[in-house]
């Protein structure tokens, strides 16, 4: 009997639901540290990633014809060797498309409302009214990479009031994108933004884009917010600009290292805005993750192409 090996925890529910898609298959639920070489090169399925079964996935006596994983980049995957394999991958895009939306935005009123210097403040029990507060309406967003969390950005974006100005590969429009620029003309919607968003993924074309010369095209009052990939981000660079005043802030999920060093510069500077990876982060993850990979099993057990969130090699997303 073929196998389906889930490395994420399941409901009873979600269990029963995909033995009920696929009742021919056999499922098994455990941790990745408990797989042992054979569940894993007997697998057909995959529910999920992990390092340690790089090796045994990869091997030739690996059945495995799919890979569901369980987050939205699949950068620290082994992509050029299980293209070679044929093996399909499909990832958990548009599960975070709320929680990493409104975590982008409690940035943004952070800064908007000072938030950030009160929450020192109220550290040191300081009563301190000073600083300039502003309003989102009518300001501009520039949101970099726009796909479904880019989307959902913009569109509760202009329930603020603001402007929304977009930046994707193809240059195709989206209904809540007021400008859409392709990526050559980057450094022209930069220059608009008074809140840069960065959903980037990470690739060849992405990696170190947002760099001197980047930050540099933004207006010096402008807010910088990375949620996508700390290494489309040269961070000397954009310490630089903190510091020089040339960027006036940012708001920082994800590094080029992390954990983030103790002894790193951007922990002591008070405009800036960090918090640990946690922007994805939400109670109702595996809901959504589990919900876009039994559409695409209902399509794979009746031998129909996948449906939903298909990763194309040559893109790396």
């Amino acid at each position: 009997m073929p196998k389906i090996v889930a490395i994420h925890d399941l409901t009873t529910e979600q269990q029963q639901k995909i033995k009920d898609i696929a009742p021919g298959y056999e499922l098994i639920v455990t941790k990745a540290k408990e797989l042992t070489t054979s569940i894993v090169q007997d697998a057909e399925i995959l529910i999920g990633w992990s390092r340690s079964i790089q090796e045994d996935v990869l091997s030739a006596n690996s059945k495995l014809k799919w890979i569901q994983a369980w987050s939205a980049g699949v950068d620290k995957m082994p992509l050029p060797e299980l293209q070679e394999k044929d093996i399909r991958l499909t990832n958990a895009s548009g599960v975070h498309s709320v929680p990493i939306t409104e975590h982008i935005f409690a940035m943004i009123l952070g800064f908007t409302r000072n938030l950030h210097l009160s929450i020192r403040q109220q550290s040191n029990k300081k009563w301190d009214t000073s600083g300039t507060f502003t309003e989102l309406a009518g300001k501009t967003i520039v949101i970099v990479g726009v796909g479904q969390i880019g989307s959902h950005t913009a569109r509760v974006a202009q329930a603020f009031g603001m402007r929304t100005v977009g930046v994707r590969h193809s240059g195709k429009s989206d209904p809540h994108i007021e400008v859409m620029y392709k990526v050559d003309q980057l450094d022209k919607a930069l220059a608009e933004g008074d809140y840069v968003v960065n959903i980037l993924p990470l690739t060849d074309e992405t990696q170190g884009l947002f760099n001197q010369a980047r930050f540099s095209a933004m207006k010096d009052t402008a807010i910088f917010i990375n949620v996508g990939r700390g290494q489309t981000v040269v961070t000397d660079d954009m310490i630089r600009a903190l510091q020089d005043g040339s960027l006036a802030g940012a708001g920082l999920d994800v590094f080029e290292e992390e954990p983030l060093p103790s002894d790193h510069p951007l922990w002591a500077m008070d405009n800036v805005i960090i918090t640990p990876h946690t922007a994805g982060d939400t109670d109702r993850y595996s809901e959504r993750a589990v919900a876009i990979f039994l559409e695409n099993l209902k399509n794979y057990v009746n031998g129909e192409p996948l449906s939903r969130n298909v990763i194309d090699y040559s893109k790396s997303y």
